[in-house]
């Protein structure tokens, strides 16, 4: 249980509170690369911030304020030039740094151009890697953005999956340290969903959470396993600050503001060896419904169930309420450190997770059961016959809504029927 000033401590997201000003020191995955080919600006909504990344017709990427500093236009309606953004109501213009680099009608009447050198606008470091297009809006200096080394993996199939969750991030990072929620919010709700009463899934019998460097790892026993499995000498990782990896995939949850937040999925699945060597030219993105067409919530699929457990506690959950039991042992400890993470930032210091030696940020590798099959890969015989990865040859499990043209993709890159 949380005192209610502290549960606004850790779920108020917005430029200077103590939590907004903690995240704003991390890289956030905002878009996809892939989004700016049909249009170069997507507006999104960062922390309480309404920006529009975009890339201009050099490649260059900018991530900035949505209003025009003119009479606040929607830059989101803006087209891109050489260098930067313009505005289409009158055409102002401001390149990644924020600085506005043209007024048409006024240049022609400020020769000095006092007015221009004047305006700046909000303006934040943006970055494509592995697809994503990633923000900082901190204070400098920034540290490096996580060089993982999945991200270096070769042939593989990766695709981004976006979620828009009306609840606050904190709920759903929460999820990223509870293994026991998986035994009851997919296997079992599973098993009922299909209309049947059981049997139900192994149970847990043991969990452990141990710290290192980026983040928490959570171990598990469940029935008809022991602690030589690699669920618990290996286990699953909460990445820090508010992120889920899997081994073959990471999911983060940025805040949009208090009571919104993007759920970003970064999925990988190696090739058959008889489709190898492959190389993606281009990494999809695409958008994942979370309601059907009666309103209700979607439950098929494994974040969609998570989302359904996360907005039901509320658009910012009343910790107030809760009674934590054993299994919460990990939830406790993500909330300790987030707190020693405001303590360290409010003396000045680096709080957890961060990397800022570029030695230490080449293929930086994080606990992974299944690094070997990733890595070195296996036939489609064998993918068809694995007790896990057979089910993603059939559909997309992470997520509901796969488009058509994303799954022909994906059966082309492993050699099934189109």
């Amino acid at each position: 249980m949380l005192s209610a000033e502290k549960n606004r401590t850790l779920t108020r997201v917005g430029a200077g509170t103590p939590m907004g000003e903690l995240l704003r020191r991390y890289w956030h995955p905002v878009a996809a690369v892939s989004e700016l080919d049909k249009n170069p600006i997507k507006p999104v909504r960062v922390m309480g911030e309404d920006l529009v990344v975009y890339r201009d017709l050099s490649g260059t990427y900018g991530l900035i304020a949505r209003q025009c500093k003119h009479r606040s236009a929607d830059l989101a309606y803006g087209y891109v030039e050489q260098c930067g953004l313009r505005c289409h109501y009158h055409g102002w213009t401001y390149d990644d740094k924020g600085r506005c680099i043209a007024q048409p009608f006024e240049e022609k009447f400020d020769r000095e151009e006092r007015l221009k050198k004047r305006i700046r606008t909000t303006a934040y470091p943006v970055q494509a890697k592995a697809g994503l297009l990633w923000a900082y809006l901190g204070p400098q200096p920034a540290p490096l953005l996580p060089d993982w080394d999945i991200f270096s993996w070769k042939n593989g199939f990766v695709q981004i999956v976006f979620a828009e969750v009306p609840c606050n991030w904190l709920q759903a990072q929460e999820n990223s340290i509870d293994p026991v929620h998986f035994e009851w919010t997919h296997d079992n709700w599973k098993v009922r969903l299909e209309g049947k009463t059981g049997p139900y899934a192994p149970a847990h019998l043991k969990l452990g959470f141990d710290e290192f460097d980026y983040g928490f790892v959570y171990k598990r026993v469940r029935e008809g396993a022991d602690e030589n499995d690699p669920l618990w000498t290996v286990g699953r990782v909460c990445l820090w600050p508010n992120g889920f990896f899997l081994g073959e995939h990471f999911e983060w949850r940025v805040p949009m503001d208090d009571e919104n937040m993007l759920s970003v999925t970064w999925s990988f699945i190696r090739v058959p060896k008889e489709a190898e060597p492959y190389e993606q030219k281009r990494i999809p993105a695409w958008t994942s419904p979370t309601k059907d067409p009666a309103g209700r919530w979607i439950t098929s699929h494994v974040v969609n169930q998570d989302i359904v457990a996360w907005v039901g506690q509320g658009a910012i959950a009343d910790r107030t309420k809760e009674n934590l039991g054993a299994s919460d042992r990990g939830v406790s400890m993500l909330r300790k450190q987030l707190f020693r993470d405001l303590d360290a930032i409010a003396d000045g210091k680096d709080p957890k997770g961060l990397i800022r030696d570029p030695a230490r940020n080449v293929r930086v590798e994080l606990p992974n059961i299944g690094r070997k099959l990733y890595t070195e890969g296996m036939t489609l015989a064998q993918y068809r016959e694995h007790p896990f990865w057979k089910n993603l040859l059939v559909d997309f499990r992470w997520h509901y809504g796969q488009p058509e043209e994303v799954r022909r993709e994906f059966r082309k890159a492993m050699g099934l029927e189109i």
